[in-house]
This record gives C-alpha cells, structure tokens and sequence, in this order.
C-alpha cells in the first residue's frame, strides 16, 4: 500500500484535477488517510483469500452510480478486478492473469526484466503502456503533522526527552525475513549507552520478540508492539531519529515518512521492493542462496541473517 502511493502521486501529477478512490481492506484506511492525494477509501469486507465472487460483484454495483472513469487493478489475481466489472467502469487496466480477459479492458503484459522493481510495476499501469517510467518518480510520502506526533506520544506516554531509535524486528512474512533477537538486543544496547532510547514497534504476534528485546536491553527500552494503532505507529516511527528494522511494512512506512532507515534483508530482494527513500540503507550480504523468497530457509542455516552482525548495522546507525 505504502507503494501504491508512488502510483497515486504520479496520476495527480499528470492529471491535477482527478479524483481519486481506493478500495482496500479497513486494515489500510489509516495509512491511505496519510496521503492527500487520496479522496475517499472504500472498505473491501472480504478477508484475504476469501474469494466471494458475487459478493464483489455487487460492491462494484454499489459504486455504478460514482461514475468512475478508470479503474487500475494492482493484484494479479481473478477476484481483485470483480469489483471494476461490476461498477461497470469504462477503462479497467491491470496486468495479465488468472484469465481475466473478459473482466479487463487494458490488459498490459508484464514485463519483469523491464519493471524488476515492485513500485514500478505500480507506476506502470498509471502510464500508456510503450511509455517509459521516469528515473525520478514521487517516492511515497506520508503526512505525519507535529500536533499528531505529540497526540500519540501523550497516549503512549513517551517523550523526546533522548533521541530515539525505533526498532521493528517483525515481519509477517516469515523467519527467513526476521533477523535473530539477540541482535536487535546487542543494537538497541550499545545506543542505549550512546545516550538513546529505544522504541520497540509491532503487531500483538511481535511481543514475544518485543519482550525478549526490552529484557535484554532494560532501562530505556519501551515495548510498543501490539498497543498502537496504525495511526499512531505512524507517528511514533515518524518521531524517531532513526528506524532499524526487517524488511517489512513498517520498514515501507518508515521510509515514506523520511526516517533515517537501516534495513536488513534475508530471503527477499533488495532490488524488487527497496525502502523508497533517500535517507534508507539497505544492509544485504547477497550470498548465493539469497534471495530465495523462502518463508524458511531451504537450508536450515539463516546464514542470509545470521551473518550480518550488529557491528555492522551500528556503523550504518552512527
């Protein structure tokens, strides 16, 4: 989603005057309000992976009478272009797959070697289809305003007091993309005794983590995981000075808000999905292995993490 805001800026950029809509699930509603190009998101009540054909159809039948001009699809699945069917909008583009012939009417041809970068595959679909993406496209920007920042503190009871170092050692997508506690640990440590504070991010799954990382680390350490909401994540991330973290969403939103970024790649690609952000440092050893897009690693070893060690994401921190 943080991506999809490089599409939304590039679409007001060529037509100021557009209105633009994004149906998405309730989850993305806070992160889409960050965004001024956004007019409206509109709930998609389907769980993920739920299919309901008809449901999806009448969604989009809901919306016929908003007249919508265009529609970009960004899943290659079936299911994701139903809604733009049903709401019978003129222009409905998206890319090649699962036979979505008769549902898309700007069918494009994903070229890979072409677009090897997920953001532009985004931006692609904004664009008539021979046109080139440009070099210096709209990274993702979030709002994030003072008075925001200061709402979320108070609610958290945190302060600025000391600079903030903001670790997010989840990532939903499985181990072969978290890199070991114990060295998050040794990091939020040594800044620890730099004089720093330690903000620790996540979901409720992440507390385990969150909790082993604040026992090691002690005093100066506070576990944020799974008591914000999204909304006041995004602030928080955007106080601190810099954001070490997995390769994740939170690692994505960090990086839209101008963070000073120190991300760690495992098993995904540091070329198909970088933190869009100048300020971001991606930390990848690229061994033979990698990136294998595992959940796990097909060789038991995690040597893709394991051997990066806190030393040398310290030197990227300082």
């Amino acid at each position: 989603m943080v991506m999809a805001q490089s599409l939304f800026r590039l679409l007001k950029q060529i037509h100021p005057k557009a209105t633009i809509d994004v149906i998405a699930p309730a989850w993305s509603k806070p992160l889409l309000a960050r965004m001024p190009e956004i007019q409206e998101a509109i709930e998609l009540p389907f769980a993920h992976g739920v299919f309901k054909p008809l449901q999806r159809i009448r969604l989009g039948q809901s919306l016929r009478d908003r007249q919508y001009d265009w529609a970009i699809t960004l899943p290659i699945t079936w299911k994701s272009a139903l809604v733009p069917f049903g709401a019978k909008i003129k222009k409905r583009t998206g890319f090649k797959g699962e036979m979505r012939y008769a549902l898309l009417n700007d069918m494009r041809i994903l070229d890979k070697k072409r677009l090897p970068m997920m953001v532009q595959r985004y931006l692609a679909l904004g664009l008539d289809p021979d046109a080139s993406i440009p070099d210096n496209f709209l990274k993702p920007k979030l709002l994030s305003s003072a008075q925001q920042q200061q709402i979320a503190m108070q609610a958290m009871g945190l302060s600025r007091d000391k600079k903030i170092l903001g670790i997010c050692p989840g990532a939903e997508y499985g181990p072969a993309k978290r890199w070991p506690v114990e060295y998050f640990a040794d990091v939020g440590n040594a800044m620890i005794k730099k004089g720093w504070q330690v903000w620790l991010f996540g979901s409720e799954k992440d507390n385990p983590t969150t909790n082993a990382i604040c026992e090691s680390i002690g005093q100066g350490s506070i576990n944020l995981a799974g008591r914000t909401q999204l909304d006041q994540a995004i602030d928080l991330l955007a106080c601190c000075q810099h954001v070490l973290c997995n390769d994740s969403g939170l690692m994505h939103i960090s990086a839209a808000l101008g963070v000073q970024v120190s991300a760690i790649f495992g098993s995904s690609d540091i070329h198909y999905t970088p933190p869009l952000n100048d300020n971001a440092q991606m930390i990848s050893l690229q061994l033979e292995c990698s990136p294998c897009f595992k959940k796990e690693c097909p060789l038991g070893h995690y040597n893709c993490l394991k051997q990066i060690k806190p030393e040398t994401v310290l030197a990227t921190i300082n």
